[in-house]
C-alpha cells in the first residue's frame, strides 16, 4: 500500500520589522566595552533590518557616544537604542552632571571629533537636562531600508 501525501508549497517572507524593539545593556567605563557595544547593537540593527549604509552610521554613532561616556563619565555606563515609528534612538548615561559638548579639535588632535561626527551622520542629538545621557536619532526608512 502507498500513501501519498502532497506537500504545498512553502514561500518563505520576510517578517515585518516589529513595532518596536529595544535593547539596554550597562557595563564598567572600560574601553573594551565599546566594541562590544558596536556588535550588540549591529546585530540588532540586522535583526531590524536596517540596511549596511545607515547601520554602520548608527553603529559609529553608538562607538562615539560610548566612547565618551568610559572616557569622560562617572561609574558605570548604560547603552540604550529603541526602534520606534521608524526611528532608532541611542541613548549613553554615564553618569557625569557635565554635560557632552562638541568641540573644535586641530588637524593634530588625536581625538574630540566624535560629536562632530553624530552630529553630521544623525537626525538630531542632544543632551538630556541633568547632562547625564547623551541622546541621538536615526530615521529608519519604512519597509526594507
Amino acid at each position: 500500500m502507498t500513501i501519498a501525501t502532497a506537500v504545498a508549497p512553502v514561500t518563505a517572507r520576510p517578517l515585518p520589522r516589529p513595532a518596536y524593539a529595544a535593547f539596554e545593556v550597562s557595563f564598567a567605563p572600560d574601553t573594551v566595552w565599546v566594541g562590544c557595544s558596536r556588535r550588540i547593537t549591529s546585530a540588532f540593527l540586522r535583526w531590524l533590518k536596517v540596511s549596511e549604509p545607515l547601520a554602520d552610521n548608527i553603529v559609529l554613532g553608538v562607538s562615539e557616544l560610548v566612547t565618551n561616556g568610559v572616557t569622560h563619565g562617572v561609574g558605570d555606563v548604560s547603552l540604550r537604542v529603541r526602534y520606534r515609528s521608524s526611528e532608532v534612538r541611542v541613548e549613553v548615561v554615564d553618569g557625569n552632571p557635565e554635560p557632552a559638548t562638541m568641540r573644535l579639535a586641530n588637524d593634530a588632535d588625536p581625538s574630540g571629533r566624535g560629536l562632530l561626527l553624530v552630529k553630521v551622520l544623525s537626525r538630531k542629538w542632544g543632551v538630556s537636562n541633568d547632562g547625564k545621557t547623551t541622546w541621538c536619532t536615526f530615521r529608519i526608512p519604512e519597509g526594507r531600508s
